[in-house]
C-alpha cells in the first residue's frame, strides 16, 4: 500500500465553502451602519439627553426603537396643516401602575404644557393621582411577601407600597364631592339642561377640586384636556361609588359612558391628523385605537410595553395588526418599543417635548 502524502494540506470541502461563503449581494443604497455612542467625544463635557438618544438610533435592538419613537413623536408635534396650521391631535394612553410610579411627574408635565390633546387611562390611573396629593406612595420591594403586608394594612404595586390609610384619606376627600355632584344632578332635573355626568366630567370635577399643581388632572381641568376612563368603576373610585349608592338611596349618581364614547370618537373624526402615544396595554390601548378607527386610522403611533404578540392579546399586538383593522393607516409611521415605560419614556420626553420647552426658553 502506498504511503499517504503528508505534504499536501487537505482542502476545504466545497460543500462547506458553498454553504458558508455565499456571495453577498450589494447592500441597498442608504442602508444605515450599526453604530453606537462614542463616549470619547464627550470627554470634555457631559453628553446631553438629545445626543444620548440620538446615538441610540443606530445601535440596533430596542435602542433603535427608542430612536424611532423620538423621531415619530417629533414629527407628531411639529406637523401643521398648511391651510389652517392645525396641529396633530395627540392621544396619550397609560395604565394605572404608571401613575403609581414616578412616571406620574412626566405625565403631569405633558398635560401641564398642553403637549397632548386627550388622555385615556384606567380607574387606578385616575385615583392614584389624587391619592398622591393626599399622602405619599413609598418604595418597597418586589419580593416582600403579600401576607405580611396584608397584616400591616399595606398594599404592594410591584416594588411600590401604598398604606391603606391613603385610601381612607381618599374616601374622606372624594365622598363629599360625590354628595355635591349628586345634589347638582338632582337639582338640574327641573331645568332645561339636566346634568349628565360622564367619566370625563367626573375626572374634570375632581381635578378642579383637588386644586393641587402636582396633579395630572388638575392640569387637565385647567387646560381643558379631556380624560376618558371607560373603566371608571374598576378601582378604589368604583368602591367609593358603590358605597355611595347605599348612602344616597333612593337617588343615585348616574354616570353616562355613551356620551363619552361619542366625545372621544368625535375628537378623532375631526382631527386633521391623529397620533397615538400608548404606554401599556388593555383598555387604554384599544380605546384610543378604536377611536382612530372612526377616521380610518391614525397617521402615527408609538407603543411602549413589554407584552408579546404570540398569545393574540391586544396589549402584545404590534402596530401592523392595528393596520389590518383600520386603526392605524397603512402608510402611517409607527413603532413598538419593547421596554418598561418608566425606563424609556422619560428619555423620549426629554428628547422631544421637554427639549422644545428648553429651546423656546
Amino acid at each position: 500500500m502506498a504511503a499517504a502524502n503528508h505534504d499536501t494540506p487537505p482542502s476545504v470541502p466545497s460543500v462547506a465553502t458553498n454553504a458558508v461563503l455565499i456571495p453577498s449581494e450589494t447592500v441597498p443604497e442608504g442602508s444605515k451602519e450599526v453604530q453606537g455612542i462614542d463616549f470619547n467625544k464627550y470627554a470634555q463635557r457631559a453628553i446631553t439627553v438629545e445626543e444620548l438618544v440620538g446615538g441610540m438610533a443606530n445601535m440596533g435592538f430596542q435602542a433603535t426603537s427608542v430612536g424611532e419613537a423620538v423621531r415619530i413623536i417629533n414629527e407628531m408635534r411639529t406637523w401643521r396643516e398648511p391651510e389652517t396650521c392645525a396641529k396633530t391631535t395627540i392621544f396619550l394612553g397609560y395604565t394605572s401602575n404608571l401613575i403609581s410610579s414616578g412616571l406620574r411627574e412626566t405625565l403631569r408635565y405633558l398635560v401641564q404644557h398642553k403637549h397632548v390633546s386627550a388622555i385615556v387611562t384606567t380607574a387606578g390611573g385616575v385615583e392614584e393621582d389624587f391619592i398622591k396629593c393626599l399622602a405619599p406612595t413609598y418604595l418597597g420591594s418586589f419580593s416582600t411577601p403579600g401576607a405580611g403586608l396584608r397584616a400591616k394594612g399595606m398594599n404592594r404595586i410591584g416594588n411600590l407600597v401604598v398604606p391603606n390609610s391613603n385610601y381612607c384619606a381618599f374616601e374622606d376627600w372624594v365622598v363629599p364631592i360625590l354628595d355635591k355632584m349628586l345634589e347638582e344632578q338632582e337639582a338640574s332635573k327641573s331645568t332645561d339642561e339636566p346634568l349628565h355626568w360622564t367619566p370625563s366630567k367626573v375626572i374634570s370635577r375632581l381635578g378642579k377640586d383637588i386644586n393641587d399643581e402636582r396633579s395630572v388632572y388638575y392640569w387637565a381641568w385647567k387646560n381643558d384636556i379631556p380624560v376618558f376612563c371607560p373603566a371608571l368603576t374598576d378601582g378604589s373610585l368604583g368602591d367609593m361609588l358603590y358605597f355611595h349608592t347605599f348612602k344616597s338611596s333612593p337617588e343615585q349618581l348616574r354616570i353616562d359612558i355613551v356620551e363619552d364614547i361619542r366625545k372621544i370618537n368625535t375628537l378623532a373624526v375631526r382631527a386633521k391628523r391623529a397620533g397615538m402615544i400608548i404606554l401599556g396595554g388593555g383598555v387604554i390601548k384599544h380605546h384610543i385605537a378604536n377611536a382612530c378607527l372612526m377616521r380610518n386610522g391614525a397617521e402615527s403611533a408609538v407603543y411602549i410595553n413589554t407584552a408579546q404578540e404570540f398569545d393574540g392579546s391586544d396589549a402584545g399586538a404590534r402596530p401592523d395588526e392595528a393596520v389590518s383593522w383600520g386603526k392605524i393607516k397603512a402608510n402611517a409611521d409607527s413603532v413598538k418599543v419593547y421596554a418598561e415605560a418608566t425606563v424609556v419614556f422619560p428619555l423620549i420626553v426629554a428628547a422631544t417635548f421637554a427639549r422644545v420647552e428648553q429651546i423656546e426658553k
